[in-house]
């Protein structure tokens, strides 16, 4: 059986890890990651969870202090989707064997090609009194919302630049020509091809109730897409092939988090904007709710079963380990647990493994809808944050609180699947320490006086 799924799971593992659409898309954002990352820790000293802490700093700096801290944060994520669309358009352009910089251009250009210049002003910012449509370049869809807009149109511009390449529709210079004329004008027709489609498209769109690209994908793909992964059973779902192909040996967080990432990192975006400009946080599900509350110490919240390991093992074997992954663990780095224990194809462990990260998702999405907890903030913080700091950072103490209750229940899930090994492992120790301390033909030969 566990050949079989073995089998199975390192072909789908594979077929995902080599896909190149999924594998630019993971590239492009994480070329923005850093970038929002900065620009969150200003957010933050604007909005840190302290009762009093933005009342108590306007008075040393004056009452608008966090419209200059919040500046940065806004030349981030406010243009996140230019970032994401440039970076996946460079990645898959070298995917697709064709110049990188120009495939980053043109997907870039093709989705400014498609996009309205139009932002509406509210009534009550005008003398007038009455909404109105000028013309600039909507915040709304250079950020989060046009982020898969920005997907779609980086994948198709650069297969058309890549397929006018390979038909040699290109102009050839003559030799003496610096090279970066000659890929200059080698990229003209090319181009200009992939703008005259995308010129097509719009003004199709134009047609349309939609009236253009964006609005139609935000409305029939985007919205139902979100919905659909803005689930408690979604993201279960997610954990479990996760820590399926964790249990075989292959990382599953870069497999699923291939597909599922990108929809947590846009529902965290949208988390992002509303508590930036004050409003409601729409969405329980998102990147720092898997970050922070669904493990703790890496796959399989194995920092509940490293201490358990500590607390209420006996083996030497268990002991040693415990102690040499405690600072690692802290710190969500497993891997010597993962392969050391090993959890890897060891069937005593699969059902915690499963169990302890589906019950810190459950139990945390309960409590944050009745409540008890707030939603995370959207707020970047880094998947190495120890627990309690990051829990705090996202939603405040009584993140924190929950994060060190769910640990504790880990702990307590680990310890009789832990305590079998250790068993075995001490009867293991002692049979070593029996089979030493017998006296053998080979210990009483002569040969050597």
């Amino acid at each position: 059986m566990f050949k079989k799924m073995e089998s199975f799971f390192m072909f789908l593992a594979e077929k995902v890890g080599r896909n190149k659409y999924l594998l630019s898309i993971r590239d492009g954002f994480l070329v923005s990651m850093p970038l929002l990352i900065a620009g969150s820790f200003f957010l933050l000293i604007a909005n840190f969870p302290i009762p009093g802490w933005t009342e108590f700093w306007g008075r040393i700096f004056g009452e608008n202090w966090t419209t200059f801290m919040v500046k940065p944060t806004e030349a981030t994520f406010n243009i996140m989707a230019i970032i994401v669309v440039m970076a996946i358009g460079y990645s898959f352009a070298g995917h697709m064997k064709v110049n990188k910089i120009f495939g980053a251009a043109i997907s870039v250009v093709s989705w400014f090609l498609l996009m309205p210049y139009e932002v509406l002003v509210k009534g009550s910012l005008l003398i007038s009194g009455v909404d109105t449509n000028v013309s600039g370049i909507p915040l709304k869809w250079v950020g989060s919302s046009g982020l898969f807009v920005g997907m779609i149109v980086a994948f198709l511009a650069v297969h058309i630049y890549a397929f006018a390449n390979s038909k040699g529709w290109i102009i050839k210079m003559p030799d003496g020509v610096p090279p970066t004329v000659i890929q200059s004008f080698a990229a003209l027709i090319p181009a200009t091809l992939v703008i005259t489609v995308f010129f097509v498209i719009n003004i199709i769109f134009s047609f349309t109730p939609f009236e253009n690209a964006f609005n139609f994908v935000f409305e029939m793909l985007q919205i139902p897409l979100l919905n659909l992964g803005n689930t408690v059973w979604a993201m279960v779902t997610a954990y479990i092939f996760v820590h399926i192909f964790w249990f075989i040996g292959v990382n599953g967080g870069s497999v699923v988090g291939a597909v599922y990432n990108p929809i947590l990192q846009t529902l965290a975006a949208q988390n992002l904007e509303a508590f930036r400009t004050g409003e409601p946080i729409p969405n329980i599900i998102s990147q720092q709710f898997q970050d922070l509350f669904a493990t703790f110490g890496g796959a399989g919240s194995t920092l509940s079963l490293l201490i358990a390991m500590l607390l209420f093992c006996r083996s030497k074997r268990i002991k040693n380990l415990g102690k040499l992954s405690l600072a690692p663990g802290i710190f969500g780095i497993n891997e010597p647990i993962i392969f050391g224990l090993p959890i890897v194809l060891n069937p005593i462990m699969f059902v915690p493994f499963l169990l302890v990260p589906t019950f810190n998702i459950v139990v945390s999405y309960i409590v944050m809808k009745i409540g008890l907890v707030p939603y995370p903030s959207g707020v970047p913080i880094t998947w190495t944050t120890p627990i309690i700091v990051s829990g705090f950072l996202s939603t405040g103490w009584t993140g924190a609180v929950l994060q060190v209750l769910l640990l504790i229940a880990g702990v307590f899930i680990y310890m009789p699947f832990i305590k079998i090994m250790d068993k075995q492992f001490i009867k293991e120790e002692m049979k070593e320490i029996e089979d030493k301390d017998t006296i053998t033909e080979e210990d009483l030969s002569f040969d050597d006086v």
